[in-house]
């Protein structure tokens, strides 16, 4: 059971009412996370924006799926975890992509690169080296990519966070357990 209830977006008013069914039409549905922001409809617009925002950048949706299946994994968010391989895989993540991610690994050079420092920032609390940055910078990332990788990452540890403390019921199909490579 939550700590923190999920608003009934039926039952719901005011900003709250209004922020759940924008997320419904845009989504089909309003998912449990967003529901239960929205006992703060601040922090819902705020999640809504910063995201809307992340999702205007340089970074592609399958690399920023995977920079949160990376995150997510590192801080065991099962909800998380859930959330992002259903949307990693709508937008084209295999299952073994999705995994690899979780792994923070991938066959492609850049993105493991990402998924290694995105990594290392919720491993070392952000504290990366400049080594760390320059390997980024080699396989053609920006600063600017550079900046949005430490957004997205950081995007995905609220979530992941929040999820801890409310206990928010997991709505969308359980991610599979996770097996290490042999």
């Amino acid at each position: 059971m939550s700590r923190i209830p999920a608003i009934n977006p039926d039952q719901a008013t005011g900003q709250a009412a209004k922020l759940l069914q924008g997320v419904e039409s845009k989504l089909g549905f309003a998912p449990n996370i967003m529901r239960t922001m929205a006992n703060s409809p601040a922090v819902l617009q705020g999640y809504l924006d910063f995201s809307q925002a992340l999702s205007k950048g340089n970074l592609s949706a399958k690399l920023r799926e995977q920079v949160a299946l990376a995150v997510s994994e590192v801080n065991d968010c099962q909800y998380c975890l859930a959330a992002h391989s259903a949307i990693g895989r709508s937008v084209g993540l295999s299952e073994e992509a999705i995994g690899d991610s979780r792994r923070g690994e991938s066959p492609d050079p850049k993105e493991a690169t990402v998924l290694a420092f995105v990594r290392k920032i919720v491993e070392n609390r952000g504290w990366v080296s400049d080594e760390d940055v320059a390997k980024l910078r080699k396989v053609g990332f920006s600063h600017g990519d550079v900046v949005e990788l430490i957004a997205n990452a950081s995007l995905t540890v609220f979530t992941n966070y929040f999820n801890h403390v409310a206990e928010t019921e997991v709505d969308f199909p359980t991610a599979s357990n996770l097996e290490a490579r042999s």
